[in-house]
């Protein structure tokens, strides 16, 4: 029991300490301050549970299946939608934006969380975790850290971001999705193949 909680342990503040602020935690900030935080919180941390057993059962070959640079294109694409459509929403009226549903929030969520951070370094980290100690209290721990980091995000999008105008709000998200699928598309460019 002892290994277990000290394998656990590790791995929560390893984990934790990478994804402070890191882009997923901006993504469930961002999301949360435009939808529910209940199915952004429940999407991000299924995709990180995912995520994190895919890490252990095998390690960091899962990233290596896809190549880096056809997922950092597709999460490219995704951050870009996400950042179009927040800004053809702020140039909206207010009654005329339809609230999504709590399904599709929990989808975009796990979508966003679970291609943003395929192959990433706490993935990435998991993995190596798992490679010297026991799976279980590894994923346990990598789990734990990823919805911490997670609710602190949902949180200050919440309490924070939730204060501003909604044009504005619209107009910030759209432009940290921008940004981020300009980011992953430069990956994507960097990593193709020639």
């Amino acid at each position: 029991m002892n290994d277990f909680l000290v394998t656990a342990s590790t791995t929560l503040g390893v984990v934790a300490l990478a994804e402070l602020g890191d882009k997923t935690q901006l993504v469930c900030m961002t999301l949360a301050a435009r939808h529910p935080p209940a199915p952004v919180l429940l999407g991000a941390i299924s995709a990180f549970a995912l995520l994190n057993l895919l890490a252990v059962l095998f390690g960091a070959a899962v990233a290596a299946w896809l190549p880096q640079w056809l997922v950092a294109a597709a999460v490219a694409v995704l951050f870009a939608v996400f950042g179009w459509r927040a800004f053809r929403e702020a140039g909206e009226e207010a009654a005329d934006i339809r609230e999504p549903d709590g399904r599709s929030v929990f989808l975009s969520a796990f979508a966003l969380i679970f291609l943003a951070e395929l192959g990433d370094k706490t993935q990435l980290a998991v993995a190596g975790l798992a490679g010297t100690g026991a799976a279980l209290p590894v994923w346990i721990g990598g789990t734990l850290a990823l919805a911490a980091t997670s609710a602190l995000g949902v949180w200050a999008g919440q309490t924070v971001l939730r204060r501003l105008p909604m044009y504005l709000l619209h107009r910030l998200s759209g432009g940290l999705f921008l940004l981020l699928a300009v980011i992953a598309g430069w990956r994507a460019f960097v990593a193709f193949p020639t």
